[in-house]
């Protein structure tokens, strides 16, 4: 398949380590700031692949894993309420909030359904008018325009029993608060190309001057990786700190600028709490005044439910970058994907689950994947 086999050649991933290798002469440090990276890296192996000299630190990359426990307890409570269909993606289902998760409240009789987009849920929304739909947006800048959209189609159709629960971030933000933080250790990021595709690279310049780190916009297979790493690796023993697209075949400079405007009609920026991080200034959307409408929060009246983590949970030192999900006690003990703790062990994204299903029980070798039960439980259901 274009762009899929030609980017997992083993001869040429060889080649690029053999790069990587010969040009890293001193320790470095690189964040990977996407979920889906970080199961191609653990995937592939490619963090044991690499020179001593270079370590990967994974970074808040997963939607699923940074939506806070508060928000998943105001989508338990809409979802539990009678006349209401419940839409998601299907791994939100198994993210726990304070003592239980959307599976179980289906399983309660809620009407809790999976949906492969939030046009889904505007069709049940449009062939149920006695009932009230919900979509969970959540999520980077990736799946921001298709949720405007469904909001913006239905108010087109007048649609009045539609409605968001909204958790969307920013990937800006997050990094500023990752160098700014007093223990950070990162030295360069490979930026989400997804994110990038969408938003283009304009906001990042200003992040690498002021934090003298190199970022490169960075695909998901093997050789977009190692790609990544590279030209990371080049410019830290260079001195340099500056953007670059190592993802062009989806990346442009401007992004995607219908889909930037169709953010910027319905969303705006605001403050937003992080599960097991805090609250990063400016790194959210909600919906503006125009279209206020169609927030789930204030129209079922959630917006007061507050919420503390578990403390035996490490999920947000894992997604800070601050220790590998193996230093946490709870991991593969009480913490697994049939007992989860967080969204990190349940998400299709979440570095916990990537450490599990690919048998990370430890700081060694990597052994066998695990059973296709264990892949199941991991893996996005919709």
């Amino acid at each position: 398949m274009k762009y899929i086999d030609e980017f997992n050649d083993p001869q040429l991933a060889r080649r690029l380590l053999d790069e990587i290798r010969a040009t890293a002469t001193r320790p470095w440090a690189l964040m990977e700031v996407c979920g889906g990276q970080t199961h191609s890296i653990i995937r592939h192996g490619i963090d044991q692949l690499l020179p001593e000299q270079v370590e990967l630190i994974h970074g808040p990359g997963c939607p699923v894993c940074v939506t806070p426990l508060e928000v998943i307890d105001k989508a338990l409570e809409i979802a539990s309420r009678p006349g209401v269909i419940f839409c998601s993606f299907g791994d939100m289902l198994r993210v726990p909030g304070t003592d239980r998760d959307l599976f179980r409240v289906k399983g309660e009789g809620g009407d809790v359904r999976v949906v492969y987009s939030p046009l889904d849920a505007l069709e049940l929304a449009r062939g149920n008018p006695d009932r009230e739909v919900v979509f969970f947006a959540i999520g980077f800048e990736t799946t921001a325009p298709a949720n405007a959209m469904a909001v913006h189609q239905a108010r087109r159709l007048g649609l009045s029993n539609f409605s968001l629960l909204v958790s969307h971030v920013r990937v800006p933000p997050a990094v500023e608060a990752i160098m700014t933080a007093p223990d950070c250790r990162v030295q360069g990021f490979l930026a989400a190309g997804h994110v990038c595709s969408v938003m283009g690279m304009a906001e990042y310049p200003e992040l690498a001057e002021r934090f003298r780190v190199p970022m490169v916009v960075t695909g998901f297979e093997p050789l977009d990786i190692l790609e990544g790493i590279r030209l990371a690796v080049r410019q830290l023993e260079r001195g340099e700190h500056r953007v670059e697209n190592a993802y062009p075949r989806a990346v442009r400079e401007e992004g995607n600028p219908a889909a930037v405007r169709m953010i910027e009609e319905v969303f705006e920026v605001t403050d937003r709490n992080w599960r097991g991080i805090g609250r990063i200034p400016a790194s959210g959307w909600r919906l503006t005044d125009a279209f206020r409408a169609y927030d789930a929060e204030h129209r079922f009246d959630v917006s007061g439910i507050r919420t503390e983590e578990p403390a035996e949970c490490r999920a947000g030192e894992v997604l800070q970058g601050l220790i590998k999900p193996t230093e946490c006690g709870a991991f593969g003990t009480t913490c697994t994907p049939r007992t989860p703790l967080g969204a990190t062990m349940v998400s299709s994204e979440g570095a916990c689950a990537a450490y599990y299903l690919y048998r990370r029980m430890n700081a060694g070798a990597p052994q066998a994947g695990g059973s296709a039960q264990e892949q199941e439980e991991v893996a996005p259901v919709g």
